[in-house]
């Protein structure tokens, strides 16, 4: 605007005006271009280069043996962070482009963003919740909103679980830190309960014994606590023992698996019956003679 009002008209004929204002117009317009151009260019760098900084930081932070619990956090939340301010810089530094018009409108409409951005400002504040309590770590084996998988990272929004059959499931940080959940792995021992059913006419003291045998004999089931054995229900169709027994926590699938078919084996060539419902049926016949 500047170039036009200096611009002196007089004694000029209607087409070198406009042939001036053409070329001012035609000049603006690239200038205006380049920069957005480059600017669009900068961010897509400055991204890919925030990107390969949080990666650096976090193969350091494993170095170091920092936890990494709140590595992954910390890198989440610089990643998002970087970003932002790269933004800010080109958007108000580089583009000349007024923020403080934007702030206004966002003042203005404070409320319908606040309700718009509740969910997310929950789930950032679940986080550092997260973070600050540690009700788990990255590593652990939780129970939580419906899901149940190994955790693998804590982010500044969600946090990623892989599943046991190697899903990904993201679970929002608010729904984490105001709910309920399971870590599995949050204790170095974890009790493994089994019922085993037989049938009435077996005897007791053999069950007991080749139980304990059983339990005996296994090397990775933890001799304190003591393994539990014992009757526990005279059910409908079988007497049903209950067999608890203590292990580390990383071995509690394998005792599981392996005293379910040890057990089986061992009542097979024991002669122990182990019953399935069954129902007795019994007819009577009658013979109504008439008489006539």
């Amino acid at each position: 605007m500047e170039e036009i009002s200096n611009m002196n008209f007089e004694n000029l004929s209607f087409s070198t005006v406009m042939r001036r204002l053409s070329n001012w117009a035609l000049n603006d317009g690239i200038n205006a271009g380049v920069k957005l151009i480059i600017g669009v260019l900068v961010i897509i760098i400055g991204f890919k280069l925030i990107n390969k900084v949080s990666n650096k930081f976090l193969k350091f932070a494993e170095l170091k043996s920092i936890d990494v619990t709140l590595v992954k956090f910390l890198k989440s939340f610089i990643n998002i962070s970087l970003k932002c301010l790269l933004l800010l810089i080109i958007i108000g530094g580089y583009w000349d482009i007024e923020l403080t018009g934007f702030a206004a409108i966002l003042a203005s409409a404070g409320v319908a963003i606040g309700l718009a951005l509740q969910g997310s400002l929950s789930n950032f504040a679940g986080g550092f919740i997260i973070l600050f309590l540690r009700p788990f770590k990255v590593g652990d084996y939780i129970q939580a909103a419906g899901f149940e998988g190994t955790v693998e990272q804590i982010g500044v929004f969600y946090t990623n679980l892989a599943t046991v059959d190697n899903k990904l499931v993201m679970i929002p940080n608010g729904t984490l830190s105001n709910g309920s959940l399971i870590n599995f792995t949050a204790k170095e021992t974890r009790r493994v309960d089994f019922i085993f059913s037989v049938g009435y006419d077996t005897e007791l003291l053999k069950v007991r014994r080749v139980l304990k045998d059983i339990v005996d004999k296994h090397n990775l089931i933890l001799s304190k606590p003591e393994p539990f054995i014992g009757l526990v229900e005279h059910n409908a169709s079988s007497l049903d023992f209950a067999v608890r027994v203590w292990v580390k926590t990383e071995d509690y699938w394998t005792v599981y698996f392996d005293l379910l078919e040890t057990v089986k084996n061992r009542f097979d060539e024991e002669n122990i019956n182990i019953p399935y419902p069954q129902m007795d049926l019994h007819f009577i016949n009658q013979i109504n003679q008439k008489q006539d």
